[in-house]
C-alpha cells in the first residue's frame, strides 16, 4: 500500500491514475449508454483497447511542462475537457442516437433546439460513473494519498510516452481496418468509428474532415456553378411524348433490392427459378424492364445508389457523399421536387439504424417527410439479420405506417436480407444453396429467393388493399452482390470458365435490375437501352409529367430519343452499346475480346467519350464538394430547411395530420372507412407467429401502435408540435 501511495505522489503515478480512471469510465459509457453493435471477442477487444491510445496522447501533453502547478493544472484541464466531451456525447446520443460532430459542437443553437427543454432532463443516475472519478481524485489530495511532485518529467521520457501513444493509435487503426476494411475511407456510420477507434479518435477525424470540407467550400463561389450548368443544360434529353406523363398523379413505390445483380433475373439454379416473381414482373407487358442497366456506385455503395436515384448526381471518388457531406449539403431531390410540383408526401422504410450512412441527417436535406428506421419496428434478435430487419417483416410491419400516408405518396423500401455474407436462418430458408467452395456465393441465391418472396407478398397486399392500381412500382438493384474477387467462384454457374475470366466479364456483372411496373400498361417489355442509376430521376419525373429541365441533373431520360447511352463508372471506366472502356483498354461488347488495334475512327470516338466521362465526374465532384447547389434555386423550387423535419414521432405526426385533414384525408386508411388494411397482408414469415409480438396478432398490433401514438399525440398537442405543423403544411 505504501508503494502505491508513493507512486501516486509522483507525476507518473498521477498520470497513470488519470489514464486508468478515464479509460474505465469510457468503457462504462460504451457498454451502458452507446449501442455500438459490438459482437465477438475481437470487437470487444478493440472496444476495450481503443480509449487507451488517445487518452495517453492527450494527457501526455502535460508531461512536457516542467513547473509543478502548471503541469498539474494542465493535465486536469485536459482531463475535465475530455470528460465534458464524453458527457455531452452521452446527452446528445440519448436524444439523437448519434455522436456529436464538429458542426454540431460549433452550432450549439441548432443542437439545443433539438434537445429536450433541459439537458439535465437527459441525465440519469448511471451517469455517476462519469463524475465519481473526480471525487476519488479530490479525496486523494485531501487525504494526501496524492501529493504534488515537484520533480519534472525528463523530456526524453515525455517524448517516449508520446511516441508510444502514437504507435498505439496506428495499431488501433490497423486493428479497426482489419476488422472493418475501408473504415476511414467509406465511413459507413459514426458508431462504427467510435466502436473501432474510440470517441476521441472519431472527434479528431471528424475535425480534420470538417476543416477540409470548410476550406473547399470557403473557396467556392457562384461562378463555379457556370460550368456545371452549361454541361447539364447541353446534356439534357427532352422527354419522349409517348411516355411523358403516363403515370401522372400515381403513387410511387421504390423497392431497393439490396446487392441484387441482373444475372439473377430468369436464372435457374439446378432447374429451379431463383426469383420467379421478379421474373414475372420483368418479362411482363406491364413493366418497362431494362436489360442493360448498370450500377454506378463507388465506395459509398448503397448510399451512392440512393444519392444517384434521388438527385441524379454522382457519388464521391472516395468515401460516401451521404456520410462526408450529406449533413450540410444542399440537394434538389426527388421527395422535394415531387412535393413542391405535385403535392406528394414522402417516406422511407428501413429496418436498420437511422444513423447508418448518415441517413437520419441526409433524408431531412433531401426533403423526406418521414423516416421509419429500426426504432419503429420490433427488433427482437430473431427478427434481424446483420444489417437490420428481415425483408418480409419490413414490408409487413410497415403497413400500419404506409396506410396513413397521404396520397399521392413517394415511398422507398430499403431491403437488407440479401446483403453479404447472405446469412439466413434455416426457418426462413426454402431454396437450396449453390455448390461452390465459397459459402457467400452459395448462399447468395438463398437470400435472393427470400427477397423475391418478400416482394411478392408485398405486391399481393397492394392488389388486395387497392393501392396497386393507384401506384407505380420502381424496382432496382443498388450494386453488385458478388464482388470481383469472388466472381471466379461464380463463373462456372454462369457457364463461363474461371481460367478465361477477365475485366470485361467483371464489368458485365455490374448490371443490376431496373423495372418500372405500371399497372394497366400494355406495351411494356424488356428495353435494351444502356443506362444507369444516374438516369432514374429524370426518367421518373418525365413519366409523372414533370419536366426535369430546370434542375441540375447528370442523367438523362431513358425513354428519350436523345438519351446518352454512355454509362460512366465512378472509377472513370465506361460502357456503351457497342464497346466498353476499362483502364485504357477497349473491349468489343459482342465478342468480349479486347480491341488491341482500334481504327483511328474508333480511337477518336473513345477518346471523346472518355473526356466527357471525366468531365462529367469532375463537375459532379465540384458540385458536391463545394456545395454549389446552394447558389442555384430552380423556378418554383423552395430550398429545403432540414429543421422542418423530426423523425422521432413520425407515426404520431401521421395521425395528427389525419386528425387535421379529417374528411379531406387521401390516405388509404381514410379510403377504407377509417379502418386498417393490415389484415389484407398475408405473409409466411415464421417470426410473425413467434418472436414478433407486434405482428403475431395483426389486429392487436395495430391497436397497440394506435394507443401509443394517441399517447404521443396528447403530449405533443399540449405543447404544440411545430414539426407536425410543418409537415402538414407540406
Amino acid at each position: 500500500m505504501q508503494k502505491i501511495k508513493a507512486w501516486l505522489s509522483t507525476r507518473w503515478g498521477f498520470f497513470g491514475l488519470l489514464v486508468f480512471l478515464f479509460w474505465l469510465k469510457t468503457i462504462a459509457v460504451y457498454l451502458i449508454d452507446f449501442r455500438l453493435g459490438v459482437s465477438g471477442v475481437i470487437q470487444y477487444a478493440i472496444l476495450f483497447f481503443n480509449p487507451l491510445a488517445t487518452t495517453l496522447l492527450l494527457l501526455g501533453a502535460a508531461l512536457y511542462i516542467k513547473r509543478t502547478i502548471p503541469a498539474y493544472l494542465t493535465i486536469m484541464i485536459i482531463y475535465i475537457a475530455n470528460t465534458a466531451l464524453l458527457l455531452f456525447n452521452v446527452i446528445y446520443y440519448r436524444e439523437f442516437t448519434d455522436f456529436m460532430t464538429f458542426n454540431v459542437i460549433f452550432g450549439y443553437s441548432s443542437v439545443s433546439e433539438g434537445l429536450s427543454s433541459s439537458s439535465a432532463a437527459l441525465l440519469k443516475p448511471q451517469d455517476i460513473v462519469i463524475f465519481i472519478d473526480f471525487l476519488i481524485i479530490l479525496i486523494g489530495f485531501l487525504t494526501k494519498i496524492i501529493k504534488l511532485d515537484h520533480r519534472p518529467i525528463p523530456s526524453r521520457q515525455a517524448v517516449a510516452m508520446t511516441s508510444f501513444a502514437i504507435f498505439l493509435i496506428f495499431f488501433n487503426v490497423t486493428l479497426g481496418e482489419a476488422e472493418r476494411p475501408q473504415l476511414l475511407t467509406r465511413t459507413f456510420d459514426r458508431s462504427y468509428l467510435v466502436k473501432y477507434l474510440g470517441l476521441d479518435a472519431f472527434t479528431f477525424y471528424d475535425g480534420i474532415k470538417t476543416a477540409k470540407n470548410n476550406q473547399v467550400r470557403s473557396e467556392a463561389s457562384s461562378t463555379d456553378l457556370n460550368k456545371v450548368l452549361d454541361f447539364t443544360q447541353k446534356h439534357y434529353a427532352a422527354a419522349n411524348p409517348a411516355t411523358y406523363g403516363i403515370a401522372k398523379g400515381k403513387n410511387v413505390i421504390v423497392i431497393h433490392l439490396e446487392s441484387f445483380q441482373q444475372f439473377l433475373i430468369n436464372y435457374k439454379l439446378n432447374g429451379q427459378e431463383v426469383t420467379p416473381f421478379l421474373n414475372s414482373l420483368y418479362n411482363g407487358k406491364s413493366t418497362y424492364s431494362f436489360s442493360n442497366f448498370f450500377n454506378q456506385v463507388g465506395q459509398g455503395k448503397t448510399s451512392d445508389a440512393e444519392n444517384m436515384l434521388e438527385n441524379s448526381v454522382y457519388g464521391l471518388p472516395q468515401g460516401s457523399l451521404f456520410s462526408a457531406l450529406g449533413t450540410d449539403n444542399t440537394f434538389q431531390a426527388a421527395p422535394a421536387i415531387l412535393n413542391q410540383r405535385a403535392g406528394y408526401s414522402s417516406a422511407v422504410f428501413h429496418g436498420n439504424k437511422g444513423s447508418f450512412w448518415n441517413r437520419d441527417n441526409v433524408y431531412k436535406n433531401l426533403g423526406y417527410q418521414y423516416f421509419f428506421d429500426a426504432s419503429y419496428y420490433n427488433t427482437n434478435a430473431n427478427n434481424l439479420t446483420e444489417y437490420g430487419l428481415k425483408d418480409k417483416l419490413l414490408f409487413h410491419d410497415s403497413i400500419k405506417y404506409l396506410e396513413r400516408m397521404q396520397q399521392p405518396f413517394y415511398v422507398k423500401y430499403i431491403t437488407v436480407t440479401n446483403h453479404f455474407p447472405y446469412a439466413l436462418d434455416k426457418k426462413n430458408t426454402s431454396f437450396p444453396a449453390a455448390n461452390t467452395d465459397d459459402t457467400s456465393v452459395n448462399d447468395y441465391f438463398v437470400t435472393a429467393h427470400y427477397l423475391d418472396q418478400a416482394v411478392k407478398e408485398f405486391f399481393d397486399y397492394l392488389k388486395k388493399s387497392g393501392l396497386y392500381d393507384k401506384s407505380i412500382v420502381v424496382i432496382y438493384g443498388d450494386h453488385y452482390g458478388i464482388s470481383d474477387s469472388r466472381n471466379l467462384k461464380l463463373a462456372s454457374l454462369l457457364g463461363k470458365s474461371a481460367d478465361t475470366w477477365n475485366d470485361f466479364d467483371n464489368m458485365q456483372l455490374q448490371r443490376v435490375p431496373f423495372m418500372i411496373h405500371i399497372p394497366g400498361l400494355k406495351n411494356g417489355g424488356v428495353q435494351t437501352t444502356y443506362g444507369g442509376e444516374i438516369d432514374v430521376l429524370p426518367t421518373l419525373l418525365h413519366l409523372l409529367g414533370i419536366s426535369s429541365k430546370r434542375y441540375i441533373q447528370f442523367g438523362t431520360d431513358l425513354f428519350s430519343k436523345k438519351h446518352d447511352q454512355t454509362v460512366a463508372f465512378r472509377n472513370g471506366n465506361f460502357t456503351t452499346p457497342n464497346y466498353s472502356y476499362i483502364d485504357g483498354s477497349i473491349y468489343d461488347n459482342q465478342t468480349g475480346e479486347e480491341i488491341t488495334h482500334p481504327s483511328s475512327k474508333l480511337a477518336a470516338k473513345v477518346k471523346r467519350e472518355n473526356q466527357q466521362v471525366n468531365t462529367e465526374l469532375s463537375l459532379s465532384d465540384s458540385l458536391n464538394n463545394k456545395n454549389l447547389l446552394r447558389y442555384y434555386v430552380p423556378k418554383d423550387f423552395t430550398p429545403i430547411n432540414p429543421k422542418n423535419y423530426n423523425y422521432k414521432d413520425d407515426f404520431g405526426q401521421l395521425l395528427q395530420q389525419q386528425k387535421l385533414l379529417q374528411h379531406k384525408s387521401t390516405s388509404l386508411w381514410a379510403e377504407n372507412g377509417d379502418h386498417t388494411t393490415i389484415s389484407d397482408y398475408t405473409s409466411d414469415a415464421p417470426e410473425l407467429k413467434t418472436t414478433d409480438k407486434n405482428s403475431s396478432n395483426v389486429s392487436q398490433a395495430y391497436s397497440n401502435v394506435k394507443e401509443q401514438a394517441k399517447t404521443n399525440l396528447n403530449s405533443s398537442s399540449s405543447s404544440g408540435s411545430s414539426s407536425s405543423a410543418a409537415k402538414t403544411a407540406k
